[in-house]
């Protein structure tokens, strides 16, 4: 169980090996001053890719000291991005983030069946929050990357949100498929869905957690609550990690977290060949920085 970021911090100073970061269009204040700060902890070695002379003129102005850097100048995004993918499949890095770019150029490149990162699975969102009020970090997944999930993309959703907890030391994590009611809704897809996912868990079909669905909000973060209705289940009150319904319903409830409630994110996009660092141009630098080192700690 985590209950700090800090602790990620931890998991990665505590791997002899530095993970290196290659930084996809690196002429970016905001992601060089994030980097920098895993940098200077001794968490990463980054590569650039991307405008060598405006990298340069940034890190001046700054005071970003990154020793002998390598930097692979390319002037144009694209072809910053196959660059950056490149690195990565020649074993020139362990994990990759977007710098000052359109995320769909990268993520094209990442995607791309000759030359990109795929391994035979979905790619999906994996968001790590400080929710209020809640006593340690949650995983919301999917709220960033597959619109409308049917029942085997929530399978592969489910399978990459554990596979990353085992990573960082979960052994069996708490997985709830969250929905309007705990009550199962013949129709409401997502209800059914959610039934579908507790059989199939039942069975031995999903495997490395426990998992409990239909479950709603209040049921799966208050264990009063829970008892109060008369739900029992390991996951009431004390989830690790919530399946959503839709891209929709997880990027709201993420950002409810987040805007209105005084909560803290940090996410990175899995199912690849490696880890990607996708943050929004509105990130802050405590989201860039704790992406990168979740990002760094998911490649353990």
């Amino acid at each position: 169980m985590l209950s700090y970021y800090d602790e990620l911090v931890e998991i990665v100073k505590s791997h002899p090996e530095t993970k290196r970061i290659v930084l996809c269009c690196a002429h970016d204040e905001h992601s060089l001053d994030a980097v920098y700060e895993a940098y200077k902890e001794g968490l990463v070695q980054p590569v650039f890719v991307g405008k060598e002379e405006e990298i340069k003129k940034i890190c001046a102005e700054e005071g970003f000291d990154f020793g002998d850097v390598t930097i692979y100048n390319e002037e144009d995004d694209v072809e910053a991005a196959k660059k950056a993918v490149e690195l990565i499949r020649e074993g020139k890095g362990d994990f990759l983030m977007k710098g000052k770019m359109q995320t769909s150029d990268l993520l094209r490149q990442v995607v791309n069946k000759e030359t990109g990162l795929q391994v035979g699975k979905i790619m999906s969102h994996f968001g790590l929050f400080q929710v209020p009020n809640y006593h340690k970090l949650c995983v919301l997944t999917d709220g960033g990357m597959n619109v409308q999930p049917d029942l085997e993309t929530k399978v592969k959703i489910i399978n990459n949100a554990v596979e990353v907890l085992h990573t960082l030391g979960y052994e069996n994590p708490k997985v709830g498929v969250l929905c309007g009611s705990e009550v199962p809704n013949k129709k409401a897809v997502e209800s059914m869905d959610a039934v579908a996912l507790k059989e199939m868990w039942e069975k031995g079909e999903i495997t490395g957690c426990t998992l409990e669905g239909p479950i709603s909000y209040d049921i799966a973060f208050d264990k009063e609550i829970a008892d109060f209705k008369g739900f029992e289940s390991p996951v009431a009150g004390d989830v690790d990690c919530i399946i959503m319904p839709s891209m929709v319903t997880g990027n709201c409830v993420g950002k409810a977290w987040t805007v209105s409630s005084d909560g803290r994110m940090t996410g990175i996009i899995v199912g690849a060949k490696v880890p990607v660092v996708l943050t929004s141009r509105g990130s802050g630098a405590d989201e860039k920085f704790y992406s990168i080192v979740l990002a760094a700690a998911a490649t353990m």
